[in-house]
């Protein structure tokens, strides 16, 4: 059930982009060649990935892993989610305790596992109370009129938001919320 995605960087800001080294730099050891397997070619390059770090990153074209590396970051609105990324490839080359992806809060995934299911429910056949049941327990959706009840909205708002997820909407779980 486990399969590794692999998201363009002009969607997902946290794919890191490498590029060979600038020669007037001291050279140093690349000191996770031997962890970077070229996964998938693209146009774009050579992708790959460190997925105990929540990595995936990017070769641009004339870059192989055994070279010399540099991180490429662009400067535009997704500069903040482009360094996280970046720190967490740091944390791999320094080889310290993987940090989490904090694009998404450990509530924000569990919403969205279960607008997901709720879409899922919805587009097999599921009414919003057998949804309500498959989220809350019958115990708890049984006792309350149906017609008004909060669980029942509540249902609705989970396959409502499911079906925006699944019509491009996840693509802003990509990128970190920001105040203007």
């Amino acid at each position: 059930m486990q399969q590794q995605v692999t998201w363009s960087p002009s969607s997902d800001p946290a794919v890191v982009l490498l590029s060979q080294r600038p020669n007037f730099l001291p050279t140093t050891s690349n000191a996770l060649a031997d962890r970077f397997a070229v996964e998938r070619d693209g146009p774009e390059g050579a992708y790959s990935g460190l997925p105990e770090h929540d990595l995936q990153i990017l070769f641009l074209p004339g870059t192989s892993p055994s070279d010399g590396l540099a991180a490429v970051i662009p400067i535009d609105d997704d500069i903040l989610d482009r360094i996280d990324a970046l720190s967490r490839l740091a944390r791999a080359w320094l080889g310290r305790p993987p940090s989490r992806d904090t694009r998404m809060t450990t509530d924000q995934r569990r919403r969205f596992r279960l607008r997901l299911r709720a879409a899922d429910g919805r587009m097999n056949g599921a009414t919003y109370r057998e949804i309500a049941i498959a989220i809350y327990g019958a115990a708890r959706v049984d006792p309350e009129p149906w017609k008004t009840s909060p669980l029942r909205d509540a249902a609705i708002a989970f396959v409502e938001g499911g079906l925006a997820l699944i019509d491009g909407g996840y693509l802003r779980l990509l990128r970190h919320r920001r105040r203007l």
